[in-house]
């Protein structure tokens, strides 16, 4: 008799044990995305008193606002690049400390330009762990990959509610932006210690194939018809959801005079909209692309018209803020990476999240700026109709170019 050999009841023993490590892993990386969004939606919240304390003007602060985003386009690619080298965990974390530790030195500017420096660097670290983290995702859901990115965007809801209440009521408490600034970048030191105790390679670095699924379709290179119309729908959309999160706080605060905590809780239900990922992630992978990025993006275009245009008290601006996070966060940022990914061979995965994110934060690098400048020359209604509402109505007619057909589709392996 083989002495050698194992009981079923070690078996599957042993089996239990690595699904808990792994949902453990995974419940990790989520917890770890949240940071990240509260840490990119932390500042927008706190420019009205930083721009009261260093006199810059509107458009000034809304470049500081959406500037880190510049930082994650420069990094988006070369971050697709550096994990065919070392391992996504580690390329993660590696994320976590630059993003955290420039959060930190942002208290201690001097002025605009040491703070837009630092503003940058934190959009590099950020840009470094989503790329790692959508690779992550999409590869170990292979079979549903939309979904898993549904999954990973949950971290996003998380982050984008808890972020601007928390920070709100630092910043009452404390009376200093510094304060939320501070607390936020040692959240994520912190998170970093967890990533290396918990998550193992096993998990981070799967291309899928423990999920039995194979790849057919996709093009070879990212110069591909789908890549294309997928990388303009992304710039669109950079410009439109960051003109919103980076300058819709000041909005609220400067134009309807929002408090500081009823601002946070209007930015904190659109966090809340992003619970929907999942689901549209679930019906990214069920139907066309081409149908559910189109009718998004019309939705949000409605939805926009209704915020700048719409009445000016907190029930209707927080419900329609619900609306639309559920649709740019929830549905189109979701989907958008999910059919990069879909739109190559299956080898491409971190390059195209890469194409993706260098595409959304390049646009958004200058979206804060250009509402702020439009703002203040034409003021916040016709600001937000050019930059929301009809980036929107452009980004439904370009979705339709779209040719599903011939994105990667998953069957079951031979067994």
């Amino acid at each position: 008799m083989d002495q050698t050999a194992t009981s079923p009841g070690t078996e599957a023993t042993s089996r239990a044990t690595d699904s808990a490590i792994a949902v453990a892993a995974i419940a990790v990386l989520i917890v770890s995305y949240a940071v990240n969004a509260m840490d990119r939606t932390l500042f927008p919240l706190m420019l009205t008193d930083v721009r009261r304390e260093y006199g810059f003007s509107l458009p000034q602060g809304g470049l500081l606002s959406t500037v880190f985003t510049l930082g994650m386009t420069l990094a988006g690619i070369p971050t697709g690049y550096l994990m065919s080298r070392y391992s996504r965990r580690s390329v993660i974390q590696i994320g976590i400390l630059i993003y955290s530790a420039a959060t930190v030195i942002t208290v201690i500017a001097t002025g605009f330009s040491d703070m837009l420096f630092y503003r940058t660097i934190t959009g590099i670290g950020e840009a470094m762990q989503l790329t790692a983290l959508l690779a992550v995702f999409s590869s170990y859901f292979s079979r549903n990959r939309a979904a898993g990115v549904g999954l990973l965007n949950y971290a996003y809801a998380g982050g984008a509610a808890i972020g601007p209440w928390l920070g709100a009521r630092l910043l009452v408490g404390y009376g200093s932006w510094r304060a939320p600034m501070i607390v936020f970048g040692l959240i994520g030191l912190a998170m970093m210690v967890l990533i290396a105790a918990v998550v193992r390679p096993q998990l981070s670095e799967t291309k899928g194939e423990e999920n039995k699924a194979v790849a057919s379709g996709g093009a070879a290179s990212l110069n591909n018809r789908n890549s294309i119309v997928l990388a303009i729908l992304s710039i669109l959309f950079g410009l439109a959801l960051y003109g919103y999160l980076g300058m819709y706080p000041t909005f609220l605060r400067e134009q309807l005079h929002y408090a500081p905590p009823d601002a946070g809780r209007v930015m904190s239900i659109y966090g809340l909209g992003v619970l929907v990922s999942l689901f549209t992630g679930w019906l990214g992978d069920r139907f066309s692309p081409r149908l559910v990025l189109a009718l998004s993006f019309l939705v949000a275009s409605g939805v926009s018209a209704l915020l700048f245009n719409g009445p000016a008290d907190f029930a209707t601006q927080g419900a329609l803020s619900f609306v639309l996070g559920a649709t740019f966060s929830g549905t189109i940022f979701v989907n958008l990476a999910a059919c990069h990914v879909k739109a190559v061979a299956a080898n491409l995965a971190g390059r195209a999240s890469g194409l993706f994110v260098t595409c959304v934060y390049g646009s958004a690098t200058v979206a804060g700026y250009l509402i702020g400048w439009i703002a203040k020359l034409f003021g916040w209604t016709l600001a937000g109709n050019l930059q929301l509402v009809a980036l929107c109505i452009v980004g439904a007619v370009i979705a339709l170019l779209l040719r599903p057909a011939a994105m990667a589709r998953q069957a079951k392996a031979a067994v």
